[in-house]
């Protein structure tokens, strides 16, 4: 063990003598544990941080507000709805994309190929 995990052992000793960590919340039950696996070793404790304050990483946040965007623009029915929506779709991706530091493959996003693929089908 290192000087630092010495210190916190001796902390948590001190503080179970003292009964300060009795009666917390989830007392006696096993803990849970999120299923970070696919999280880089190095990036698990910011990430941990950010979810407990509440916060998501940025690509993340963007994910969940690009599949908010798509149920919408699926669900929109006027054709300025679809527009400002699909506009708005096309920011977040341009964002993500930026996010993750390389473009974004399309042929992976099928509705987006489908759109494409549609488009440029018409135009011939």
């Amino acid at each position: 063990m290192s000087l630092l995990d010495d210190l916190a052992e001796a902390h948590i000793q001190a503080a179970m003598e003292r009964g300060e960590l009795d009666n917390l919340p989830g007392a006696g039950r096993p803990l849970v544990l999120d299923d970070d696996r696919h999280v880089p070793e190095a990036l698990r404790a910011a990430y941990r941080l950010l979810k407990n304050s509440g916060h998501l990483p940025p690509e993340l946040d963007l994910r969940r507000e690009i599949r908010t965007t798509e149920q919408l623009l699926r669900q929109a029915e006027a054709a300025e709805d679809k527009t400002r929506l699909a506009t708005r779709l096309n920011h977040l991706m341009a964002r993500l994309s930026a996010c993750r530091g390389r473009e974004v493959d399309l042929r992976t996003e099928p509705l987006y190929y489908d759109k494409i693929r549609n488009r440029l089908a018409r135009q011939d």
